[in-house]
């Protein structure tokens, strides 16, 4: 099973320190209820030195082109000191910046740049695991009687072979490897490169905490927890049922004692700053998630649910499937609780590959749509960089192209085991990651404008197209598009707070739905299909604003064109 598999189960958490007092609800307004967060993955948006890795001087020279955009905030995606075996989570100095990207003093630019321009920054922080090139880990399989022996989970030799636990990234999917050092096994979630870290250990904790305030006090405002769900483990290690890996979410997370470790960081770290914090994992239910982010728990804050993430398929799917699992979210946190949304990340390939159409006849008429949706959804959108542009899937038809360490384990191990290779590499054009993470198309000159050297991962060779130059040139753009939905949503508080009314329900073609708060009242209508469809809301729209639409020309009457996309404020 895929990471990304994974993470469509799961569901993000934003953390405020601002908590209202226990047991009375959140109502009131938050800056991160009304952010707009972008996210930048630092490897793949502008490379400054020509090595052909992004790096942090090449985001300070793109900051005015962010803040351009009209977002409040970014995530950056790991900058830490790591040997790189899973792009940067794995690290082995939290406190260290890697070479590739540059220094602590280009951090300290980074991070003033942003709050000069009015943006937020947000830092991930992989906790779940370690590198096994960082410190703790190589004190830790030195010898049995090392003090950060705890730091990791162990399994002595002598005891016999581990209860099978299945990794995600292992060419084997064996999560425990055996280490001769001092004849006994650790565990490895993720790739043999990433030990998980031993969260019942309470020194442990304390220099996480450590970490987390090392940040803190520089200034930043939030963290995102890398695969926090699993972090908390059963560490009696129960035998599994058969085909456990198929539904993984359900074994692996909201391990004991999760609540109280975000108890401890909440009193430790969070409630003490002024910070947000992002953490994968929100358990397998409505109540799990209520119980880690409702007010009087002095847990989390804030609710991302991700179910949809994995709906979209080579051979299509289901908007009714889409429409529910939306509204069916939006309708479990309508009192209590708060959401986000997003349709693509790191570990997806492109929303408008996966949710819209890429071909040339509909890719700038569907990207729009999809972003017009994220943006007037109720709950914090969150929009990958690149998607402005509506850059798609890279196209890559040999394994050499790509660059994904799990994806490459797993063409091997489909090898091994005489799998289908050619429908795999089908798989891959459709979904692998790495189409997410093609470098960033800001011209028509050679690499995009990336870098002057040899990209770390190839170019998509739509770039001569599909660039950030070109299409800062014509008002009709996706980028600018984009910008659009950026100043609507920034300027009509209904889009945040308004209460979401699915409409035309059982239209497999149409999504439609109000937004309405304080006497106001949006109407959105989304053709996710290449044909004309009939909107049935019940509105008669004749006498509405149009408030936004991804044609050049208004919508007539209640036909929608392919893929388009309207926005109306009802008198």
């Amino acid at each position: 099973m895929k990471r990304s598999s994974i993470i469509a189960a799961i569901i993000l958490v934003l953390v405020f320190s601002g908590n209202a007092q226990p047991g009375q609800p959140d109502t009131g307004r938050r800056w991160w209820k009304e952010a707009i967060v972008y996210q930048v993955y630092p490897r793949s948006f502008k490379d400054s030195d020509g090595d052909g890795i992004g790096d942090l001087k090449g985001i300070i020279s793109k900051l005015d082109y962010i803040k351009s955009l009209g977002v409040t905030a970014v995530w950056l995606n790991p900058i830490y000191s790591s040997p790189n075996d899973d792009n940067g989570y794995d690290v082995s100095d939290y406190r260290g910046i890697m070479k590739d990207f540059g220094t602590m003093d280009d951090f300290d630019a980074l991070l003033k740049g942003m709050h000069q321009r009015g943006i937020k920054l947000v830092m991930d922080l992989v906790v779940n695991h370690s590198s096994d090139e960082h410190e703790w880990f190589k004190q830790s399989r030195s010898s049995r009687t090392s003090p950060y022996r705890n730091y990791y989970h162990w399994w002595n030799a002598e005891w016999g072979k581990p209860t099978p636990r299945y990794s995600l990234f292992d060419v084997n999917h064996d999560a425990w490897k055996y280490d001769s050092l001092t004849n006994a096994y650790y565990l490895h979630y993720f790739s043999r490169k990433q030990p998980d870290l031993n969260w019942e250990n309470p020194v442990l904790r304390q220099e996480v905490y450590d970490i987390m305030k090392f940040w803190a006090d520089k200034g930043i405002d939030g963290f995102r927890l890398d695969a926090f769900q699993f972090a908390a483990k059963d560490t009696s290690f129960p035998v599994f049922p058969e085909g456990y890996e198929k539904q993984l979410s359900k074994y692996y997370a909201m391990g004991p004692h999760l609540h109280d470790y975000l108890k401890e960081m909440n009193a430790e770290v969070l409630s003490r700053y002024d910070v947000m914090s992002v953490a994968e994992g929100a358990g397998n239910s409505f109540e799990d998630a209520h119980n880690l982010v409702d007010e009087n728990r002095r847990e989390l804050n804030m609710a991302y649910a991700f179910d949809g993430v994995d709906i979209a398929k080579p051979e299509g799917y289901s908007l009714l499937h889409f429409k529910n699992v939306f509204s069916r979210w939006d309708s479990a946190f309508a009192s209590q609780g708060w959401l986000s949304v997003f349709l693509a990340n790191h570990d997806q390939a492109r929303m408008v590959s996966r949710f819209g159409n890429d071909s040339p006849a509909f890719r700038d008429l569907s990207s729009k749509m999809l972003s017009t949706f994220i943006m007037t959804m109720r709950g914090t959108p969150y929009y990958y960089n690149g998607d402005e542009l509506g850059m798609t899937n890279a196209g890559f038809d040999k394994i050499e192209d790509y660059r994904d360490m799990p994806t490459l384990n797993e063409y091997q191990h489909q090898k091994d085991i005489g799998g289908d290779l050619q429908q795999f590499m089908q798989r891959l054009q459709f979904e692998c990651r790495d189409n997410g993470r093609t470098p960033f198309q800001w011209n028509a000159t050679a690499n995009a404008g990336f870098t002057t050297g040899t990209p770390w991962l190839k170019v998509n060779k739509n770039y001569i197209t599909i660039n950030q130059s070109a299409q800062e040139q014509d008002s009709s753009s996706c980028l600018n598009y984009f910008r659009k939905l950026v100043a609507l949503r920034k300027s009509n508080p209904v889009l945040v707070y308004g209460k979401y009314t699915l409409l035309d329900k059982d239209n497999p073609s149409l999504y439609a739905y109000t937004r309405e708060w304080q006497g106001k009242k949006f109407l959105v209508l989304l053709n996710f299909t290449a044909r004309q469809v009939i909107a049935n809301t019940g509105y008669n729209i004749t006498n509405a604003r149009l408030l936004l639409g991804n044609y050049s020309s208004a919508l007539k009457g209640n036909t929608l064109r392919p893929y388009e996309a309207a926005v109306f404020q009802l008198k």
